[in-house]
Formats: structure tokens, sequence, C-alpha cells
């Protein structure tokens, strides 16, 4: 990952019109973190310490930057060749409420919505509740690439994934079955 810091200006919050995002940095275009030409946000903070993790840097919940929804929503706006958004880490689903702001703004522009989590799609959906807002992130994504990276099922061959346990699910459509779906992607 490289980081291109996203107005880091100091913000002050206690004004209106900003939702905070804690970031470790972003990727302004990327062919290989989701279908198309994405727009991917890498959030600082993760519990689950996978060994060998391609983005360990992202782990301590301490340090990366702040930022507002609307400085990353304006910077995704600027692109118009981008398909999407990719979130990524850390962890999402440690910052949730935040993401699920962001994730409805840009389907207004137009972009599809993406994430990976270490949990899995039955973890999230199950331990969803009104505090961590799990749910409120999984309704607004189409996406999930979920799981824990493996470091002993690690393989190269397949699509947006570093370890054989990943799935990609189709969120959407798992959640209208109550059943998980995964995405003709896998």
């Amino acid at each position: 990952m490289q980081d291109f810091p996203i107005d880091t200006q100091i913000i002050d919050w206690s004004q209106p019109g900003g939702t905070k995002l804690h970031l470790a940095g972003v990727i302004r275009e990327s062919i290989v973190d989701g279908p198309g030409w994405r727009f991917v946000v890498f959030v600082q903070g993760c519990p689950h310490h996978c060994k060998n993790c391609q983005n360990a840097q992202t782990w301590p919940f301490e340090g990366g930057y702040m930022t507002t929804v609307e400085n990353i929503v304006n910077a995704a706006k600027a692109n118009p060749l981008l398909n999407g958004i990719t979130l990524s880490g850390g962890e999402p689903f440690t910052q949730a409420k935040a993401l699920a702001v962001l994730a409805k703004e840009l389907k207004k522009e137009g972009l599809d919505v993406m994430s990976f989590s270490g949990w899995t799609f039955e973890e999230l959906r199950d331990g969803a509740n009104d505090e961590n807002c799990w749910m409120d992130l999984l309704k607004e994504i189409s996406l999930l690439v979920d799981g824990k990276f493996i470091e002993e099922q690690k393989t190269l061959d397949l699509r947006f994934r570093g370890s054989k346990n990943q799935r990609i699910v189709d969120v959407q459509k798992s959640l209208a079955s109550g059943t998980t779906v995964l995405s003709e992607l896998n």
C-alpha cells in the first residue's frame, strides 16, 4: 500500500460537516483490489493480526491520520474513470458507522462499494448490533471478501484474495435470502 493522504489539514471536529475516518492511506486508482477501476481506502487499526499480513502497518489503532467522509467522497468524485471503492485495512468493520456513511454517499455517485474483512460474513451478520453498526455497513456494500488471511492457505491463484479460506460474498443477495451467497467472482 502506498500512502496518499487525503486532506491532512487540521480539522475542527466540533464544526458540522465531518464524519471522522481514521486512515492508514488511500490508493486513488487500483485494478487489483476489486473489479474495475477502484478507489481504495485503507483504514487504520485491525484486531486480527494475521500472520504475514501484507498490511501489518495498519494494525495499530494509533498512527495514520484523520480525515472526513466528505474529503474521500470529493477525491473519488474527481476521477470519472472509477467503477467503485474498496474498503480495506486494517479492519474496515472497526469503523463501520463512518464507512457506512461513506458507502452511502459514493453509491449516490454511481460507485459500487466492496469491502474486505477478517471476520466472516456470518460473524458480521450475526454479531451486528446498534453499537458496532456492522449491519449499516453491510447494507451498503455489494461484495465482501471475508475471513482472515491464513498463511498456510496462501495462494496467488484467486482473484482479490490471498488465502483459500477467503470468499467473495454477494452481500445484498445474502442479506435478502438469509443464507450466504457467493459472488460469481469466486
